[in-house]
């Protein structure tokens, strides 16, 4: 659970009723603002300056990192801000016991010293066209099936209608569960180089203990670099490539920050759902997250005690704890936000002010919780065999081989896919411990066992419910199994030679078949496909399809709600205020952080609550140049009223002038249910200050090289 041994209190008390601009926070779709209530609520600035196909604007200073976080460009020479654990794979592969940048933090001297990261790529969003006409064309009247497959017919023809650039292409996605359909004509560029990153210690200062809590105290930034051809054009890396020249860049502001400041923040939002019915949230509040937080817990506990006792297993598993611990901890805080802000009471209120205006919404809402109930069960057994797959890595080894097997056996291995698959391993094997893999691999299953309900389990796996006995058990099957890089094939292991493990690829199938714990997943796997997984799915699309329904029957007869559509990864602007919060009784947090508190936290030598040396000097040296702020102090970071998830994760925080002013990386704790149910008392985002990034750079790093291609607003 969430450790609340350094919870701060404000200094000034901040009123039970606060005015908030929105009731139900919002992920607008930048072609589609709230332009009025954006301005009513002290934004400065224009709607045709924040997205503009036509003219450079705010969103082209703004790309999707790696396909998963959010990145902005903050000079005229393609420099990136984003976050320190967006780009932790990244600094993590560039690192080892000899240059540990992750300990000790990396900062390139100049462009020729940026290190290039084959496979990152940022996504560019050229231009945003409302296509549901078409696509939904011929679509009345036809049964789900009928109608879905005439939608896929029609997308890929909408996709040929759009003229694009021989580095451009056009993804077409669904609002609104279906009702409506954008099309993103996406610019993707390929050259993406590492410039500078802090230690860790100032980079996930607080780390897991802090993460999602307020008050934070964390630097977590990294700056990336995009470059081009010498057109400026796309282009897979090269040493003749230069650095990218966009058409728009940020401004860098270092102004103060006032409470209920105007502040908006662009990014890719990962997956929101605002819209669902009270039965769905109470399956998430009550079954679903406490499965996938129990099987987290254990994987956690395990890895953590071999991490702190072996440097080497550290920096080995350091972004796959991370990543593990994120959501655990996110769905902790989510359950208990759901509960505190009664989110099911108020959604089955709502059905009831729903069907007091439409009576045709209360057969949909009967269906809804029909088919919840009914998929229960399933939806439980899912949510552990997937989290027991993903977090035990020698199962999810097991179902790469799997499904490598049946595409040999089917004849769909060819050249390419082999090699692919191999790149694949090689990669997956550089991080892997087998030993400390199959403690946690058996601890897993016991929970799995112990937990699955006796008809979804595969025949005689009770035996695997005592823990104890479970990891001398799996320990021994680890000894002797293929998959694991224990035992050899040909003289060859995975970790040795994985070219000669595939030269005969029938005596490979033939011993992945014998191999024991290939066995042992295959009998996981095989059960849960026939008890589980075409169920769900079944259930599944029907309440898609009457979720579809639902989403259409609230727009039609709720007038009084302006509606947005849940997140899917696609560019939208969220805007609110900055603000302080009461989450608590009698528990005031400030919107606003210190280097002081850094140090109050400070335990020497600690793997979360270090500082590093040089940043103790300069706050006792109080040498804070320009960064500091009214206190006296450099402020480090702040919240506001913005509506984010993941996928958030680097989005540039703005102004009222759309001056860059922070970079978003977390919320706080007691609002992370926001993602089903945003709450204005408790939901808030947590940003870096801008100040704070660029004291780091100047007085820590001592990068000014990089300060000078910036525009900073003083």
């Amino acid at each position: 659970m969430i450790n609340r041994r350094k919870i701060w209190l404000a200094a000034v008390l901040i009123p039970a009723a606060m005015a908030f601009g929105q009731q139900y926070g919002g992920m607008w779709i930048p072609t589609e603002l709230n332009e009025k209530e954006m301005k009513e609520m002290g934004m400065k600035i224009s709607a045709k300056q924040i997205f503009d196909p036509s003219k450079p604007s705010i969103k082209d200073a703004v790309v999707q990192f790696n396909g998963g976080c959010t990145a902005e460009i903050i000079s005229p020479q393609g420099l990136l801000l984003t976050n320190h654990h967006c780009g932790y794979g990244q600094i993590q592969k560039h690192s080892s016991v000899q240059n540990d940048y992750l300990s000790e933090g990396f900062w390139a001297q100049n462009t020729k010293g940026e290190l290039p990261n084959p496979g990152v790529t940022v996504d560019f969003i050229a231009d945003i066209k409302e296509v549901t006409k078409d696509v939904l064309a011929g679509t009345q009247n036809q049964d789900d099936a009928a109608a879905q497959n005439l939608i896929d017919r029609n997308i890929e023809t909408v996709k040929q209608g759009f003229k694009l650039e021989p580095w451009q292409k056009v993804v077409i996605k669904p609002a609104y569960y279906g009702n409506k359909y954008y099309a993103y004509v996406i610019e993707t560029y390929k050259d993406v180089r590492l410039v500078g990153a802090p230690p860790s210690s100032i980079g996930k200062f607080g780390s897991d203990t802090d993460n999602w809590v307020w008050p934070r105290h964390t630097g977590d930034f990294a700056m990336f670099r995009i470059y081009a051809d010498k057109n400026n054009k796309p282009a897979e890396y090269s040493e003749d490539n230069v650095p990218y020249k966009p058409k728009y860049f940020l401004p860098v502001s270092i102004k103060d920050k006032q409470e209920d400041d105007f502040t908006f923040v662009f990014g890719f939002p990962g997956r929101t759902t605002e819209y669902l019915p009270a039965i769905a949230v109470e399956k998430v509040m009550n079954e679903t997250d406490p499965a996938m937080i129990s099987v987290r817990e254990v994987a956690l506990k395990t890895l953590d005690e071999k991490m702190r006792a072996d440097n080497e297993t550290r920096i080995k598993y350091a972004s796959k704890f991370a990543s593990i611990a994120n959501y655990w901890k996110k769905w902790i805080g989510e359950v208990e936000g759901l509960k505190k802000s009664d989110a099911v009471g108020k959604k089955q209120q709502y059905e009831q002010m729903l069907i007091s205006k439409n009576s045709q919404i209360k057969p949909t809402i009967d269906g809804l919780n029909r088919l919840y109930t009914e998929q229960g069960p399933y939806a439980l057994n899912r949510a552990y065999y997937t989290e027991t797959v993903r977090n035990a890595e020698t199962l999810t080894l097991a179902n790469l081989f799997t499904n490598y097997i049946q595409s040999y056996e089917a004849g769909k291995i060819d050249s390419k896919t082999l090699e692919s698959l191999k790149s694949r391993l090689s990669g997956f094997y550089m991080n892997y411990d087998a030993v400390l893999d199959a403690k946690v691999t058996a601890q897993l299953i016991a929970l799995y066992a112990d937990k699955t309900a006796p008809q979804f389990l595969p025949k005689g796996w009770e035996q695997y419910q005592d823990e104890a006995k479970n990891i001398a058990l799996i320990e021994n099957m680890s000894k002797n199994s293929v998959i694991t890089g224990r035992a050899a094939l040909k003289g060859a292991t995975v970790y040795s030679d994985i070219d000669k493990v595939f030269e005969d690829q029938n005596a490979l199938v033939k011993n992945l078949k014998k191999d024991p714990l290939m066995k042992l997943f295959s009998e996981l796997r095989e059960t849960y496909i026939r008890t589980t997984d075409g169920k769900v799915n079944a259930l599944q699309s029907e309440i898609d399809a009457l979720q579809k329904k639902y989403m259409a029957q609230q727009m039609e007869t709720d007038k009084d709600r302006k509606f947005f559509p849940d997140a899917n990864s696609t560019l939208r602007v969220t805007y609110g205020k900055v603000k302080g919060s009461n989450p608590r009784d009698a528990v005031y947090y400030g919107y606003q952080t210190h280097v002081a508190g850094i140090m109050e936290k400070y335990v020497p030598g600690d793997y979360e609550f270090d500082v590093p040396r040089k940043l103790i000097d300069l706050y006792n040296n109080k040498d804070f140049g320009i960064y500091k702020d009214k206190t006296g102090d450099v402020p480090v970071n702040f919240t506001a009223t913005n509506h984010t998830t993941g996928g958030n994760s680097g989005s540039p925080a703005l102004d009222a002038h759309g001056n860059l002013i922070g970079l978003n990386f977390d919320r706080q704790w007691e609002g992370t249910m926001s993602d089903i149910n945003f709450d204005p008392r408790f939901s808030r985002n947590i940003m870096v200050d801008t100040k704070y990034i660029l004291f780091i750079i100047d007085k820590y790093a001592d990068a000014k090289w990089l300060l000078n291609e910036m525009k900073i607003v003083k």
